[in-house]
């Protein structure tokens, strides 16, 4: 995957944003329906898969371990899968991009089978570290050999039979949660996960649709998932709900240009992924939750939203794991409420595309917001509806959440605020653009 040309865009102000959008399928149920679907034995179909860069990255690596994965003319995705156990030896690297879930859960689907997989990625993706995946994976039995500082380009030799083990999550991680599960997918016995923190849990939902045997169980510990290896997976029809962090795009924007109102449809309200919504709302914001409903095993709702004055708040902590990728967004909406907002226990930015807490002080100091800076977050003095200064210039360091979050930053500046790439937007939202200015018609 070649990386994409820089793309700089400038913008400011632009007036109200009315209108109806839909967001593109929620980027972790599109990379767990095309690797589940390539493990069960048959044709799987999924309709709704989002289809940027970090997806159809998965989709390769799934064709280069032997599963035929195409596309209908309709936008309806066909996998044949080869069955648990089945999976092929690469005949070269796969080849990632910039998709870290992609990368960690694809390393625990390598871990358990008899095959070797070398993993490669782009700048970004390449100085993110994986060693918390290589650490239960490499207790399992495989044998990773990673780049300095466990980083890609690594190369995973899977064990087979693999060793089921106990693992407690050290830190509260879907990927990492969801790597093990997928590891003991084609281990014999029981493999368990002990999650103390609560994360989106997309994998069991979706691993129990296909057969297989999970459970989830409540110990003073924390939750115990435990799955029973050797499993035999069932094609399924899989259709993607919206994505909630693409969303968070639009529910931001409208609530901080005067005059908005956008209805947000098929959004997923899977509650492990609705923090956001919940911040927001004690913020002040005005987030109706429409015709809600239940779409291939996950709770879904049309969402609408209008302009409100939005104060400040703690954020809750708690809430982190069910908004992790929702904050740089959460920082804008702060940088446009009344008072000083302080959100922390956000530790996981630090490893993301870029630093998410440096990047975005960085970005929106840039555009007149004062911000302090904490090892797990920062405290954000808004402008209480007042317009940014803008007349900044925002570096994206190849991270797509950054460039939209800066976007929608822009709408509510008096002068420009311009960023030198957003071109790894197409990574998890192809259409943002069009859809902007569309809404700003």
């Amino acid at each position: 995957m070649s990386a994409s040309p820089p793309r700089p865009y400038s913008i400011s102000a632009r007036g109200p944003l009315r209108g109806i959008v839909r967001v593109p399928g929620d980027k972790s149920i599109s990379h767990r329906a095309l690797m589940f679907s390539a493990l069960a034995v048959g044709e799987s179909r999924i309709e709704g898969l989002l289809e940027g860069e970090d997806v159809l990255a998965t989709a390769a690596a799934m064709r280069a371990m032997g599963a035929t994965v195409e596309r209908d003319a309709d936008g309806t995705w066909r996998v044949h899968g080869v069955g648990v156990g089945g999976l092929l030896q690469p005949a070269q690297a796969l080849e990632m991009g910039n998709s870290g879930t992609s990368t960690r859960l694809l390393m625990g689907l390598v871990a358990s089978h008899g095959i070797t997989a070398t993993f490669t990625g782009d700048a970004s993706l390449s100085s993110r570290p994986m060693g918390r995946v290589i650490e239960p994976l490499s207790q399992m039995g495989a044998d990773i050999t990673a780049s300095p500082g466990g980083r890609l380009p690594l190369m995973v030799r899977g064990m087979n039979p693999a060793v089921p083990i106990a693992y407690t999550l050290p830190v509260a991680s879907a990927q990492v949660k969801s790597a093990v599960l997928l590891a003991g997918l084609n281990t014999p016995g029981i493999t368990r996960v002990i999650e103390p923190v609560p994360t989106r849990d997309h994998s069991e939902r979706m691993l129990r649709g296909f057969g297989a045997e999970l459970t989830v169980e409540d110990s003073p510990e924390g939750k115990v998932i435990s799955i029973t290896g050797e499993a035999e997976l069932q094609p399924q029809h899989i259709v993607v709900p919206g994505d909630p962090s693409s969303a968070g795009f639009w529910m931001v924007a409208a609530s901080i240009v005067p005059g908005s109102e956008v209805t947000i449809e098929n959004v997923c309200m899977n509650p492990t992924r609705t923090g956001l919504v919940t911040a927001l709302r004690m913020m002040g914001a005005d987030i109706a939750q429409l015709n809600p409903r239940e779409v291939g095993g996950e709770p879904v709702a049309d969402l609408r939203v209008r302009h409100a004055p939005l104060r400040a708040i703690e954020v809750p902590p708690d809430l982190a794991p069910s908004m992790i990728d929702e904050y740089p967004i959460l920082f804008v909406a702060a940088a446009l409420a009344e008072g000083r907002t302080v959100a922390r226990g956000a530790h996981e930015l630090r490893v993301k595309e870029s630093d998410r807490i440096a990047t975005m002080k960085a970005a929106l100091e840039a555009a007149g917001v004062a911000l302090e800076e904490f090892e797990d977050g920062l405290a954000i003095t808004g402008s209480a509806g007042r317009p940014l200064a803008g007349n900044a210039q925002v570096a994206s360091k190849l991270d797509h959440r950054i460039a939209m979050s800066m976007v929608v930053a822009g709408l509510a500046s008096a002068a420009a605020i311009s960023i030198d790439d957003v071109a790894p937007v197409s990574t998890s939202y192809p259409d943002f653009f069009q859809t902007l200015d569309a809404l700003a018609e």
